[in-house]
């Protein structure tokens, strides 16, 4: 019935299958607008943020992410892959993205140039790093987990001794909302909130660029 009243579905769930079933069903367009999974409208806004700050091909710069294998860091994975970026997440042992995307990512990096490194180390992932992205601890759904999380993810906070590791021109991305003093200062936010607030707002060209390749006649 949605399929007849509409142009296209966007959809934000939880369990990523309701994406899969409800295009398999639909005759229009499905845009996934975030799974517990993937969250790919945020990594191709992230992709085009890092464009508009860093002036020059995506290829060949290094992504650095810290703190807990979620959505984000699946996605994360998949878009460097595919844009030839190397990508290194930094997470605890027992928090690691998911292991089917990771082996999928790898294989596509194979094509474009592309690596895919996981490490626990936050400082050896943000070694030399021209972008370093983070996420809450505690995502959607895990809010009973937030106690247990800050005390996990301590160690992965991003912060100015772990900035000093990267890249002097690094910018820091946060696809919020963010939790100051958690997974990341207010300094390095606040010094990092031009990119970060273009970040927000890129998520609306995105979309609509989405919108209109996938809806177009």
């Amino acid at each position: 019935m949605l399929s007849r009243y509409l142009d296209g579905i966007m959809i934000r769930t939880f369990g990523h299958d309701r994406v899969e079933e409800l295009a398999e069903y639909a005759s229009v367009p499905v845009i996934n607008a975030l799974t517990d999974l993937l969250h790919p409208c945020q990594v191709l806004t992230d992709l085009l943020t890092i464009k508009e700050h860093k002036g020059k091909d995506l290829k060949g710069l290094k992504m650095a992410y810290v703190g807990d294998g979620n959505n984000m860091t699946n996605s994360y994975m998949y878009g460097c892959a595919k844009v030839g970026m190397t990508f290194v997440a930094a997470t605890p042992e027992d928090y690691r993205p998911n292991e089917t995307v990771t082996k999928n990512a790898i294989a596509d990096a194979r094509a474009t140039g592309a690596s895919i490194t996981l490490v626990t180390d936050p400082k050896e992932a943000v070694k030399d790093a021209d972008i370093i992205v983070t996420d809450t601890w505690a995502s959607m759904g895990q809010e009973a987990e937030h106690d247990a999380r800050k005390k996990i993810f301590a160690p992965y906070q991003v912060n100015q001794e772990l900035l000093n590791e990267a890249d002097k021109r690094v910018i820091v991305m946060h696809c919020l909302p963010a939790y100051r003093g958690e997974e990341i200062t207010e300094d390095v936010f606040e010094a990092n909130a031009n990119v970060i607030f273009d970040e927000a707002e890129n998520r609306l060209h995105t979309q609509k660029a989405i919108m209109a390749l996938t809806m177009a006649d």
